[in-house]
């Protein structure tokens, strides 16, 4: 069979699992593909080749397709989500100096719990420098929510490639930091901080990456595009059975995907985490997903929310950006795509993911208005 080469780019982190899995594993090659896996530096960096061309698709922050469609980028250039390929999978941590300062001022060092883990980051610093890998990132609009709920406290961002979050830290450059694994548990391991939260005890269904390509390579590809969704699918499928964990960290620490030992990326595929050196690892409910409850499905009740929170940003129409946003989530498109893949209880792409809610985080604790 002839194979179709695609250039893909993704940043080194595990939720790029399903991209490395569908080609290591044969699942790009049954459609017809060969995915020539390129790993970037940064996100600036991904964002960049996509719109010049040099990237025919990519593992993308949820917020980056959007961001660039409004013009919220160096380049203008049409971005779609063709699906989801990752659910949560971020960590909040801080550095050590910060931990000891909570702790004395009363932290009880509980991970997982947003409401009093937040005040006690702001008893010990009002506005925080918080390092998050890109500006339009789930990174970003996590810890906004978070923190901008309490006492309509803020938090000033820092941009820090996830590769580099552990020096940051380090280094004294941001008090504390939200990053997708294993780059959080780098931080750990390297002793110079310790985590405080995991992302999904923020939002736990929150779509973290998605695999985006140009509106005009879509159109012009129409049999890749798909055949690239049902690889992707099945790897993800793959993904979500625990006897294929073990195979899938060995292959994604290999030096040409993540270059990092196997027990801290089996960890995250596993949904725990050790929140702090010496510690034993904790189960994190929903901590990270592929595959399942409709977890790929692009909804575009996600990329209204997405582009809410842009417009409000950046002075946008709120209406348009919307409206634009909703164009860019392609389910129709990936409905056709994954036809016949899918058990017939999945069939319903309206149903919402049934633990889809973001933490009430307001001084009365009442949940938030969301369009979930």
């Amino acid at each position: 069979m002839t194979r179709t080469t695609l250039n893909i780019g993704y940043v080194p982190l595990v939720d790029s699992a399903p991209l490395v899995i569908a080609q290591e594993l044969g699942f790009a090659a049954k459609e017809g593909l060969t995915l020539n896996l390129l790993k970037q530096p940064s996100w600036s960096t991904l964002r960049d080749l996509l719109a010049l061309g040099t990237l025919d698709a990519a593992h993308m922050l949820s917020p980056l397709p959007i961001a660039m469609s409004l013009g919220l980028s160096s380049l203008r250039v049409r971005v779609h989500t063709l699906m989801v390929l990752s659910m949560n999978g971020n960590v909040i941590g801080v550095s050590n100096h910060v931990a000891c300062a909570m702790r004395a001022a009363g932290w009880d060092g509980q991970f997982g719990t947003p409401h009093d883990t937040g005040r006690a980051l702001l008893a010990v610093t009002d506005h925080p420098k918080v390092g998050v890998p890109f500006p339009h990132s789930m990174h970003a609009e996590l810890v906004a929510h978070w923190l901008g709920a309490l006492d309509n406290a803020s938090a000033r961002t820092r941009t820090v490639p996830p590769p580099l979050m552990a020096k940051a830290v380090e280094a004294g450059e941001v008090d504390a930091f939200c990053v997708g694994e294993p780059w959080g548990s780098v931080v750990v391991e390297n002793k110079v901080g310790e985590l405080i939260l995991p992302g999904a005890a923020i939002w736990n269904a929150s779509p973290e990456k998605v695999l985006g390509a140009r509106e005009a390579w879509i159109d012009a590809h129409p049999n890749e595009v798909r055949a690239l969704i049902r690889a992707v699918w099945r790897a993800g499928e793959w993904l979500a059975a625990p006897d294929n964990l073990s195979l899938a960290s060995e292959v994604l620490a290999r030096t040409d995907f993540l270059d990092l030992p196997e027990q801290v990326i089996d960890l995250a595929l596993r949904s725990h985490l050790c929140p702090k050196p010496g510690a034993l690892p904790e189960r994190v409910p929903h901590f990270l997903r592929f595959h399942g409850d409709q977890v790929t499905h692009p909804f575009p009740s996600h990329a209204d929310w997405i582009a809410t929170k842009l417009a409000r940003h950046h002075g946008l129409d709120p209406v348009e950006s919307s409206r634009l946003a909703q164009e860019t989530y392609r389910a129709k498109l990936y409905l056709s795509a994954v036809a016949g893949l899918r058990k017939p209880e999945e069939v319903d792409s309206q149903g919402l993911l049934e633990y889809d809610t973001l933490t009430p985080m307001g001084p009365d604790e009442t949940l938030d208005q969301n369009p979930f």
